[in-house]
């Protein structure tokens, strides 16, 4: 009789980002395949699972997917819950579909868990909403690099977030002004969405370039267009200054 999996989107960045039906979920797992990116402070929601880390980290060695599809069938086989953990939000370019068809293959049963995504992460860093009343009316959310390694630019929405664009972004410059984005866009570049050492910088879309060293190396998205314009009146407080018990208002 097979196990189930559970896919548990654990957010970007710190542990405390992870839904509480995910860490319900973490806290009932035999065993846990794990993203490279995921925070090992999770490890704490689920002492007594055995814990393996898959992958998957962009330009590194990491288990190629047709081999974690093979470790999640056969960890469903021997335990009765399988965790799969996933950085930022499983259904938003996290391999989800390869793995779902596996394991219904397999006759696997699976529940997947959703959660915060970088782009969502990056806005709520930075106090950028990704839609504005009236001006901002839809967003996309597009890789830089396609499963080919085809460096790509999009002029699709109001507001564009490329994702996993730490390494193109002296590149990606150009190809988005050929798409029609004006020199003066403004783009928003957030390295490591969610963590303690989270960085943003802004610039004009022609200047973009200068974004490279800082990001260069980090797990970056790149927003561009009314979503990487700053919000007007807004003053920015860190979580641990923050009261719990209290609400601003704009």
């Amino acid at each position: 009789m097979h196990g189930r999996v559970i896919f548990v989107s654990a957010g970007p960045g710190a542990a405390d980002l992870i839904t509480l039906r995910g860490a319900r979920a973490l806290a009932k797992a035999d065993i846990v395949l794990a993203d490279a990116l995921a925070d090992p402070a999770l490890q704490d929601l689920a002492p007594q699972a055995r814990w393996t880390y898959v992958g998957k980290r962009g330009f590194e060695h990491s288990a190629k997917q047709a081999e974690i599809n093979a470790m999640l069938v056969q960890a469903a086989r021997q335990h009765a819950v399988v965790v799969r953990l996933k950085g930022g939000d499983a259904s938003v370019f996290g391999r989800l579909e390869e793995e779902l068809q596996a394991l219904a293959a397999a006759g696997i049963a699976s529940e997947v868990i959703p959660g915060v995504t970088a782009a969502s992460a990056a806005a709520a860093q930075t106090q950028r909403p990704l839609t504005r009343r009236g001006r901002g009316r839809n967003v996309s959310l597009t890789t830089a690099m396609t499963a080919d390694g085809e460096l790509r630019a999009a002029r699709s929405a109001d507001t564009e977030v490329f994702y996993m664009a730490g390494r193109q972004l002296a590149t990606l410059a150009p190809q988005l002004l050929a798409c029609g984005w004006a020199p003066d866009t403004p783009a928003l570049v957030v390295s490591r969405a969610g963590c303690a050492d989270a960085l943003s910088s802004e610039h004009a879309l022609a200047d973009l370039a200068d974004a490279a060293p800082l990001h260069g190396g980090r797990p970056a998205v790149l927003i561009v267009g009314t979503g990487a314009l700053p919000a007007s009146n807004k003053i920015i407080v860190s979580p641990e200054q923050a009261p719990l018990t209290s609400q601003s208002r704009s």
